[in-house]
C-alpha cells in the first residue's frame, strides 16, 4: 500500500491558494487515477483505488493545515505501514513558484503542516515532494497573506505547471520508488528553470 497526503486548508474560502498546493497535487492524481473522494473517520477526505497492482490511498488533511499531523498519525497507525509508505505533499515559500524538489526525509524547515506530522508520528524519516509557491516580492505583502492568497495570471500559470510536475512525481514513486522520483524531478528542475 502506497499512502500519498496533500497539504492545505479544507474550505471553499483557500481553495485556490497557494497554501494548498497540496490538495491541488492529490487532486490532480485522483482525476487521472479517476479516483472518488469520501470523508473518512481519520479527519480527513481520502480516495482510494488500484495503481500498478497496488493499493492506493490518497488524503487530504481536514483538520487545517497546522494540525495535519493528526490526520496523518491516524491513518499511518490505522493502516501500519512503514514511514517508507507514506509521501507528503506541502507548499514550500523557500522553493521559486513551480519548482519541485523531491526529498528522501528532513526537517519541517518552518512548514507548521510539517512541523505537525513530525511531531505526530515522532520522525522526519518520510519521502516528501514540496512545491515551491516563492515568496512575496519586496515584502510588499505579508506572508501569510501571500501564502492565503490565491495565484493571478501567469503566476497562476506557473504554480500548476509545478502542481502537475509534483503529481507525477508522486506517481513515479508509487510506481517505483523515492530515489527514482528524486533523480527524476530534481533534475528536470535544475535542467529547465
Amino acid at each position: 500500500m502506497k499512502i500519498i497526503a496533500g497539504l492545505g486548508n479544507p474550505g471553499s474560502r483557500y481553495e485556490a491558494t497557494r497554501h494548498n498546493a497540496g490538495f491541488h497535487v492529490v487532486d490532480s492524481i485522483a482525476r487521472e487515477l479517476n479516483l472518488s473522494w469520501k470523508n473518512s473517520q481519520f479527519q480527513a477526505s481520502v480516495a482510494q483505488g488500484t495503481f500498478e497492482n497496488e493499493t492506493i490511498l490518497l488524503v487530504k488533511p481536514l483538520t487545517f493545515m497546522n494540525d495535519s499531523g493528526v490526520a496523518i498519525g491516524k491513518i499511518v497507525r490505522y493502516y501500519k505501514i512503514s514511514l517508507q509508505q507514506l509521501l507528503i505533499i506541502f507548499d514550500d515559500l523557500d522553493l521559486p513558484a513551480g519548482k519541485v524538489r523531491v526529498r528522501e526525509k528532513g526537517s519541517a524547515a518552518g512548514h507548521h503542516g510539517m512541523e505537525s506530522i513530525i511531531a505526530h508520528l515522532s520522525s522526519q524519516e518520510f519521502p516528501r515532494i514540496k512545491v515551491g509557491i516563492g515568496r512575496p516580492a519586496n515584502g510588499k505583502i505579508e506572508v501569510i497573506d501571500f501564502v492565503l492568497g490565491a495565484p493571478k495570471g501567469d503566476d497562476s500559470i506557473i504554480l500548476q505547471e509545478g502542481e502537475s510536475l509534483a503529481a507525477q512525481a508522486a506517481l513515479l514513486w508509487a510506481r517505483s520508488d523515492i530515489t527514482s522520483a528524486m533523480n527524476t524531478v530534481n533534475a528536470i528542475r535544475k535542467t529547465e528553470r
